[in-house]
């Protein structure tokens, strides 16, 4: 088992927070983000505000949450990969969790519906690139351990940045290609090219 493997109880908190993230955006998306109160959202999940304090310290927490989910979702699977293979093949491996966000037209409605709240909200876009920087920071530190590098070497952090650039080409080529070549495709172009050009 890894030394970043969460704890029962941490499990069972990001289950919950979980389930109130779905929740409260099925609510936004119904009925608009600012419309939605808090009280509404803990009623829909079957608690109380009290509770759902326990778990959200506010509301922009459910729009914005999701990148903590995201991101605890990648360093899992970073986690669960071989400890010798390359770090970049395993980085392309843990961005296949973001295929469904891009290829399912669901996922990707709901998805986009999302990121127009934050957008509209420069509160909540603030958070947004917050959240994008710990998403790849909780990534750099176990890139680091993997090449056994300490703190204050470069080469983690440059690695994982050049990985979601990467990433983000690749997004942003198939939504604006016909689609008919799955996201997958556009990852391992961008991904390999990269490579090969460094």
């Amino acid at each position: 088992m890894s030394d970043h493997s969460p704890s029962l109880r941490d499990r069972t908190r990001r289950l919950v927070q979980t389930e109130l993230t779905s929740v409260a955006q099925d609510l936004f998306l119904e009925r608009g983000y600012d419309e939605t109160t808090v009280g509404q959202i803990a009623e829909a999940a079957g608690m109380s505000k009290r509770t759902f304090f326990r778990y959200f310290a506010s509301k922009d927490d459910l729009v914005i949450g999701k990148y903590d989910l995201f991101g605890d979702r990648l360093a899992d699977a970073l986690d669960d990969r071989p400890s010798g293979e390359p770090v970049w093949d395993s980085l392309r491996r843990v961005f296949d969790l973001t295929l469904d966000y891009v290829q399912d037209d669901r996922a990707r409605a709901r998805n986009d519906a999302l990121e127009r709240i934050v957008l509209g909200n420069p509160q909540l876009q603030a958070r947004y690139l917050e959240k994008m920087q710990r998403v790849q920071d909780l990534l750099v530190g176990r890139v680091a351990a993997r090449l056994g590098d300490d703190e204050s070497s470069p080469r983690a952090a440059a690695i994982v940045g050049a990985a979601f650039a990467c990433m983000q080409a690749a997004r942003i080529a198939w939504l604006r290609s016909d689609q008919t070549q799955p996201f997958g495709d556009y990852l391992d172009d961008a991904m390999t090219a990269f490579i090969l050009q460094v």
